[in-house]
């Protein structure tokens, strides 16, 4: 592994940079920090002395991944994640960039604990990390956070993290107060009420394991209350994690409308289904839960048509006290940082998402959501990039991932394609050997 900041050749490669719909043979120049150059052509000659000229061989050369929906301890539950052990399984996942969840304790509803963040992730991380806010004080949906402040502070997004805003007045009041700031809200969208005590998507297959079921109406009956909650007031508003097509279908009218709105789907939710769980295991226990195969096969069209903007890992640590349980009295949650892109490069491989619109929706549309820097291969911007060996077979062993929490739901599965190499700020932080 490098850390230093030599000027960096990436040659041979093949560059896929949907921010420029470019998706062609090339070579990155990074030096100070910055890509310098991204093209064709550009060889050894005429590099700054002591350029690292690195052979990609015909790898993909892409932006960043940037993950919009990371649970992670710090502040408060180190012993699920730190920032420290996030980053490294986010490097070794190809993800550069790590947007936190407010659900630490304390909550990240102030300025004094975003500045917090912020500080102690570019003291410990190797990789970037930025923090979502709560929307509302304590996340108990009541009142409204001082979204101007925090936006200021550095926070680059308002969410209540796994918990739904069910008061209408307030997800009013914050959609209206939030435009005035040009700021993101993020929702996710599951009515506790409905959800009830399920812990799986409700059908045949629940009834049969003999489980409660979650029913796609919980969050169906949220997104479409919310969707005129945006008309009204005219604010910028994002899906968390869409799972149906239920809700596929009020985000296309809404769309259609013209909205500002859009929507993410976790890599869970496009990669696997309800018959997945198998003999109750608990790993595969998320939420929203997994649903079933025609939702997923719906999900990743939408994705493959931009319906869908964004994939999330929706990595969520879970220690093993909580998660070998009985399936109904297990926490919910699993990890994805470092499977994320090649649980993703199934679809690719499959033929059901062209690889340039998988790296739009890991890395360039959340930069343009969030106003984040990266994402993106054009002359100066920050070098934060990933190489790609597409054609790697290899099988998940949970006792090499960096997570301090094992809960994958692709234990021992078999991927074609990983990170070869991944670039922060200049410098190599993670090199697969």
């Amino acid at each position: 592994m490098r850390t230093d900041r030599r000027p960096i050749l990436l040659a041979n490669a093949r560059l896929i940079d949907p921010s420029r719909d470019l998706d062609g043979p090339g070579d990155v120049l990074i030096a100070d920090g910055t890509i310098r150059d991204a093209r064709r052509g550009i060889g050894a000659a005429g590099v700054p002395e002591g350029t690292d000229i690195i052979n990609c061989a015909g790898k993909v050369v892409a932006p960043g991944l940037i993950d919009m929906r990371a649970f992670v301890g710090e502040p408060g539950a180190g012993h699920r994640e730190t920032f420290a052990s996030a980053s490294l399984a986010a490097a070794a996942g190809g993800i550069t960039t790590i947007v936190c969840q407010p659900d630490t304790n304390p909550v990240i509803d102030n300025s004094a604990t975003v500045d917090f963040i912020l500080r102690r992730a570019r003291d410990t991380a190797i990789v970037n990390i930025h923090p979502m806010a709560a929307l509302t004080k304590g996340m108990k949906g009541g009142e409204m956070t001082e979204i101007g402040l925090l936006k200021a502070a550095g926070a680059v997004a308002f969410t209540d993290g796994d918990k739904s805003v069910m008061n209408a007045l307030v997800m009013r009041r914050a959609l209206t107060y939030a435009r005035d700031f040009d700021a993101l809200i993020v929702q996710h969208t599951e009515d506790p009420d409905l959800v009830g005590e399920g812990v799986m998507n409700e059908g045949e297959l629940a009834s049969r394991l003999g489980l409660f079921g979650i029913p796609n109406a919980s969050e169906a009956v949220v997104l479409e209350r919310d969707m005129r909650l945006v008309a009204l007031t005219g604010g910028r508003y994002h899906a968390a994690s869409l799972t149906c097509t239920d809700s596929l279908d009020i985000l296309r009218r809404a769309r259609e409308a013209g909205l500002n709105v859009s929507a993410s789907a976790s890599i869970n939710h496009l990669t696997l289904n309800e018959n997945d769980i198998g003999p109750y295991r608990t790993f595969l226990k998320v939420s929203p839960p997994l649903r079933t195969e025609q939702d997923r096969t719906a999900l990743v069209a939408a994705v493959a048509s931009g319906l869908i903007d964004v994939i999330m890992s929706d990595h969520n640590p879970q220690d093993v006290e909580v998660k070998r349980l009985p399936f109904a009295e297990a926490a919910a949650g699993a990890i994805g940082l470092e499977t994320m892109l090649s649980a993703g490069l199934r679809l690719v491989h499959s033929g059901d998402i062209e690889l340039k619109t998988l790296i739009r929706a890991m890395s360039t549309r959340p930069a343009e959501l969030l106003g984040l820097p990266g994402g993106s291969l054009r002359p100066g911007s920050p070098a934060d990039m990933i190489v790609i060996d597409l054609d790697t077979p290899w099988v998940l062993d949970p006792a090499d991932l960096k997570s301090q929490c094992k809960n994958t739901p692709f234990d021992e599965a078999r991927f074609t394609g990983r990170v070869a190499r991944t670039i922060v700020d200049g410098r190599t932080v993670y090199e697969h050997v």
